[in-house]
């Protein structure tokens, strides 16, 4: 059985006042998330440079592919940037072919920027060993096990998220 860093055991539970094994488990599981955190940078990074951009550029892609299209002042609210700073990431992800300028449907004034079809094509290539490595670690988990741990990213990016707002809203 895993063990804390304390040495106690991951899973067991204990009386007396003391911890019991399921805060066990979840301090082992807060303890292992700056190394999936770090994992997943270094990653985004990596193919961040493959596609020729910077890893905020990247994230924006990340952004519109699960945000779908947006304007560029939209954009700058999803990603934090300013303005000016995503004026210059759409010039550039657009120059690398990954995101394309559309005019805005509902209102001809606007332009909604969205990733092109290379541009996600690429993104899927490179995180395809990743998923699949992902969907075969999930194979093993059980429906209820699954639904877990679907709760636990859920809530976990919400947290992430929710941090990031009180975080800039304090000086």
């Amino acid at each position: 059985m895993e063990k804390t860093d304390d040495g106690r055991e991951a899973g067991g539970r204990e009386t007396g006042g003391r911890e019991t094994g399921d805060a066990a488990t979840a301090d082992l599981i807060i303890q292992s998330m700056p190394d999936l955190v770090t994992a997943f940078v270094q990653l985004n990074d990596l193919i961040a440079e493959r596609m020729g951009v910077v890893t905020s550029d990247f994230h924006c892609l990340h952004v519109l592919n699960r945000g779908g299209p947006a304007t560029a002042a939209a954009l700058a609210g999803r990603v934090g940037l300013t303005p000016g700073s995503v004026s210059r990431m759409i010039d550039r992800l657009e120059r690398a072919g990954l995101v394309e300028r559309r005019p805005d449907p509902g209102d001809r004034r606007k332009t909604l920027v969205q990733p092109t079809a290379e541009g996600l094509a690429r993104i899927d290539a490179y995180y395809s060993g990743l998923n699949a490595h992902t969907r075969e670690v999930l194979a093993g988990f059980t429906d209820d096990q699954l639904a877990s741990a679907l709760r636990f990213v859920r809530a976990a990016g919400a947290g992430a998220r929710d941090e990031v707002e009180r975080l800039r809203s304090r000086p």
